[in-house]
């Protein structure tokens, strides 16, 4: 254990925030998945040979499509992130995201995924408070950059939606 001064605030606060990175890496990840899915032809008028090359690639489906599959996986590293962050502390990090939330349409997601990152932020900036009261540098440090990325994130979501 890294530091057994590690309060009990602050051990929650970092695990609703992996919960939160899990469910938002795994959301955005999907809503990729189903503008992709939504903008591809019908199977059988596909050529066999371009059935499944979709998979995996970085081509754009929808809009956002590819934005969304590279904030998810920035998500990811987050979750990761924060998952080692609680080990060193002497924690266990949740196994369960928080509730995945898709959207009908692609302004439904969006909006949804706005609001997500502004929650982020302002958790994060929670974090970084109580973290610097209890003189925790490397989780000081970790949400610096964690926090940067979310508010480049809630301003990628602004301008898909049209608001700078």
């Amino acid at each position: 254990m890294e530091n057994e001064a590690t309060s009990s605030e602050l051990m929650s606060l970092l695990n609703t925030a992996f919960a939160r990175e899990l469910q938002v890496s795994v959301q955005y990840m999907l809503q990729h998945a189903i503008g992709a899915g939504r903008v591809l032809a019908p199977f059988n008028s596909t050529p066999p040979d371009r059935r499944t090359t979709f998979i995996a690639s970085h081509s754009l489906y929808f809009l956002p499509g590819w934005r969304l599959k590279k904030i998810a996986i920035v998500e990811m590293r987050h979750a990761e992130a924060i998952a080692e962050r609680i080990v060193l502390l002497g924690g266990e990090p949740p196994s369960q995201p928080e509730v995945i939330t898709i959207g009908d349409t692609a302004i439904q997601m969006l909006q949804n995924d706005r609001a997500q990152e502004q929650m982020a932020i302002d958790l994060y900036t929670h974090i970084l408070a109580v973290a610097g009261g209890e003189s925790d540098e490397m989780t000081v440090r970790l949400f610096r950059k964690i926090l940067a990325d979310e508010r480049v994130h809630h301003r990628v979501f602004s301008n898909l939606l049209g608001e700078n």
